[in-house]
């Protein structure tokens, strides 16, 4: 093992698959003598500057984001279930949990071929979470057969004998409708091209107070997983906090997943901060089952009705159920889960240094996780899927992301949701942990919110207002919502699900209030971080694009070959899903600032080009 100088030190890159070798520092001149600097090469997107990293360490990489997703799922379906009326469920809780662990799968998959391109995880969304809480916080209606004909009527329920099997079967059937209408939307808005143009007026001061309060927005669910054994929670904090941070710099060789080559020296990894989630995990898992403490939820624990194998399919129960409040619930888990993944695009993107996603990747992104949520509501899952906040945080924690580890996420996912036994072993994990888990990747989401001020000018008076404004009123208004004695009430029920869940929305509040605010009050382009050379991943619409940025915008967002030849049959109004390559502002976005982020796997296969990067000694 060996750990970088404390000092720096000038690096350079020996070859295709070697290591970064300190070079010998050059007298120093007269006084005053020269500060060294040091040097990297600049990061390239999925996984490693020189290639995607070999097939083991891909596989342990994966089951980390696994892991974070599983912290997710279980937050989801565990308050989801507690909200429901008392009562048994017509099917084993292990069946809802494959049915959304096989729509995120095949998301996934989808989203890294023919979507955004981006190496992001789909996973059950804590946007959906809040409507479908709204939506069974009110009286449920129950669903009765009329006789004579097979239409469903409903009622109100009011009496004792409501809260039985029907009324909680039939309160899941309804929040899957709204998911089913989310996703209908989330493709509509997709297909018509929406998001290519909101992201063209986001700036900064849009994208960064919606990580900010995204980074906050799960500090409830954190609180109450962690709040069941603080003492795992805590030793899980500090665990992964040494391997990602104080052990980030120690590197282990030879690379134990690659095979010996006499070519080229070994390969050095620093597997502490690649591997700073699963270790953690991994022995607090450990050390709970020694101590023999259960803390794992009762409302997920292992039943003997799990198949081992089981095709999930629409309809398998029934078919979910289309309301008025459900329509109403569906609008607000649409809007809030497109906003938090346009957040998503941007912020990974970022953070692999590639340039700003183009409108056409947003689209087709953004389609796909529709289409990705009404499999998941036909299949009877009451979450859709989205992109993961917290997987993006891990993206950011490990410093590496790879298409090759998105691809192996969605296949585990697939083979999970086909066995609910084997889903099953996910609801094991001690709470605590996945608390742990979600807590620490959110703070890094926080994190990477506050860092990206810096692209405008924070010292503005009208930027301080329009940052200060949105944050403050995302979070006030759901609190006030919660503690109101009085609930808003229109008279309508629809309409008030519809209020509550949009108002009790962080995100989407942020991103509302941040995105009006933006484009109303005046202010000048370098003033907004749109341009004048900052180093700005969002400006759109920079008509002097360097042409490498734009080459570079069209490798790793534009479709795969056997897909290429699909645009000139689509129809023109879906056009936009396409890229264009004879217009100059097709691929969008400028060259966003190498920093800590930076991607360090090196020496994976391909030759790695020459570069004169600077990067901050830490």
């Amino acid at each position: 093992m060996s750990r970088s100088h404390p000092h720096p030190i000038q690096l350079q890159s020996m070859g295709p698959q070697d290591a970064l070798v300190p070079l010998p520092q050059p007298p120093p001149p007269p006084p005053p003598p020269p500060q060294p600097a040091v040097q990297k090469p600049s990061s390239h997107p999925w996984a490693s500057h020189c290639g995607p990293p070999p097939w083991g360490l891909s596989c342990l990489l994966a089951l980390q984001h696994i892991l974070v997703l599983a912290s997710l799922l279980c937050a989801s379906h565990l308050l989801l279930l507690q909200s429901l009326p008392q009562g048994e469920l017509s099917y084993s809780p292990a069946q809802l949990l494959a049915s959304s662990l096989f729509s995120c799968g095949v998301s996934t998959t989808l989203q890294i071929w023919i979507g955004s391109r981006l190496p992001l995880v789909q996973a059950p969304s804590l946007e959906f979470l809040v409507p479908a809480l709204v939506l069974t916080s009110q009286k449920l209606p129950l669903a009765i057969r009329t006789p004579g004909n097979s239409s469903l009527v409903l009622r109100l329920c009011g009496g004792q004998g409501c809260h039985g099997l029907a009324l909680r079967n039939t309160s899941l059937r309804e929040v899957s409708g709204a998911v089913v209408v989310s996703g209908v939307l989330q493709g509509t808005l997709g297909l018509l091209g929406g998001p290519g143009h909101l992201l063209s007026h986001c700036g900064p001061l849009v994208l960064a107070p919606s990580l900010v309060v995204a980074g906050f927005s799960a500090h409830r669910e954190v609180s109450l997983f962690c709040s069941t054994h603080w003492g795992l929670a805590l030793l899980l904090i500090v665990v992964m906090v040494v391997c990602s941070q104080h052990l980030g710099s120690c590197h282990l060789r030879p690379c134990p997943w690659r095979p010996a080559s006499t070519s080229s020296p070994a390969t050095h990894i620093p597997v502490f901060r690649l591997l700073s989630v699963l270790n953690p995990v991994a022995c607090v898992w450990i050390i709970s089952a020694l101590l023999r403490l259960s803390v794992s939820p009762l409302e997920l624990s292992a039943s003997p009705k799990a198949p081992w194998v089981w095709l999930p399919h629409p309809a398998e129960w029934d078919w979910p159920l289309l309301t008025p409040r459900a329509v109403a619930a569906g609008i607000s888990m649409a809007l809030a889960a497109s906003t938090s993944s346009l957040g998503c695009y941007a912020l990974c993107g970022r953070l692999l240094q590639l340039p700003s996603p183009p409108p056409h990747a947003c689209n087709r992104g953004l389609s796909l996780e529709g289409l990705g949520s009404v499999l998941a509501g036909l299949l009877g899952s009451p979450v859709g899927t989205a992109s993961s906040f917290p997987n993006v945080g891990t993206v950011s924690l490990i410093q590496a992301g790879s298409r090759r580890v998105a691809h192996l996420v969605g296949l585990f996912c697939v083979g999970l949701g086909l066995s609910p036994r084997l889903a099953q072993l996910l609801t094991t994990i001690p709470l605590p942990v996945l608390g742990g888990v979600l807590g620490v990747t959110q703070a890094v989401v926080l994190s990477t919110g506050f860092s990206s001020f810096h692209l405008a000018d924070i010292d503005s008076g009208r930027n301080v207002f329009i940052v200060g404004f949105s944050i403050f009123m995302a979070l006030l208004l759901p609190r006030w919502l919660r503690e109101a004695p009085v609930l808003l009430s229109t008279g309508w029920s629809p309409l008030d699900v519809l209020l509550r869940s949009l108002l009790t929305e962080p995100i989407f509040l942020a991103g509302l209030l941040g995105f009006l605010l933006e484009n109303t009050i005046p202010g000048t382009r370098p003033e907004r971080g749109l341009g004048q050379g900052l180093p700005s991943p969002f400006s759109a619409q920079e008509a002097q694009m360097p042409q490498k940025s734009r080459e570079k915008a069209a490798k790793e967002y534009g479709l795969p070959f056997p897909t290429q030849n699909w645009c000139p049959w689509i129809p023109q109004p879906l056009r936009c899903l396409c890229p264009l390559p004879e217009d100059p502002s097709n691929e969008e976005g400028g060259t966003s600032e190498p920093g800590e982020t930076a991607d360090l796997l090196l020496g994976f296969g391909e030759q790695c080009p020459e570069s004169s990067t600077e990067l901050r000694s830490q």
